[in-house]
């Protein structure tokens, strides 16, 4: 059975009181979402490939506060579970953690491709914060990664297109897919990403 592994995005702060001051007024409690009912496209990756295909999408700790040394630790308690020829998807915050994490760690598995979605690079022209998130070398990420896949659109209201012209520029072999609407790709459907890994067969 193939394998795939999806990180989900989250925010980081620099201090404990940025943090609660985010909660009090930036937070907004969605109880469809709450309940996993908000429908997003990484909800119907399991179904729309097949039973063919072992979908993870693990939660990982804190993601409205999220530590980078956390999430590498619950990341690392997945990896047993995986085989090799994985492929992986990070998204917003999930993206430039698979791309540190990768750049720092070869994993005891091949795999077979790595994608980045709309994936901060650094604070360049953005409000956010990336704590411990901030990447180092990215040059160990071509040899670990498998192949790698980069997507961003143009109007993402969250993570600027110089962050994905960063990442171009530091991989030039990586696919490159280049949206003018999709925003930060929380929609239901988004059917180039299944082109995309079934094109891996």
């Amino acid at each position: 059975m193939k394998q795939l592994v999806f990180i989900h995005g989250g925010e980081t702060f620099d201090t404990y009181e940025a943090y609660l001051d985010a909660l009090k007024n930036e937070y907004v409690y969605d109880p469809e979402d709450e309940k996993g009912k908000t429908k997003r496209w990484k909800n119907s990756l399991a179904e729309k490939l097949g039973d063919k295909w072992d979908v993870h999408l693990p939660q990982m700790p804190s993601k409205f506060n999220a530590k980078y040394l956390e999430w590498s630790i619950w990341f690392e308690k997945v990896i047993p579970y995986l085989r090799d020829e994985i492929i992986l998807i990070g998204h917003s915050l999930g993206g430039i953690f698979l791309a540190k994490y990768l750049a720092e760690h070869e994993l005891p598995i091949r795999v077979k491709a790595t994608f980045l979605i709309a994936a901060p690079f650094d604070t360049r022209d953005t409000d956010y914060t990336l704590s411990d998130f901030t990447l180092s070398a990215l040059e160990p990420l071509t040899k670990h990664a498998g192949k790698l896949y980069l997507y961003h659109s143009k109007d993402d209201p969250v993570v600027p297109f110089s962050a994905f012209e960063a990442y171009r520029e530091l991989l030039p072999t990586a696919t490159t897919r280049v949206f003018e609407d999709r925003g930060h790709f929380m929609q239901e459907s988004l059917p180039e990403i299944l082109e995309d890994i079934r094109s891996l067969d």
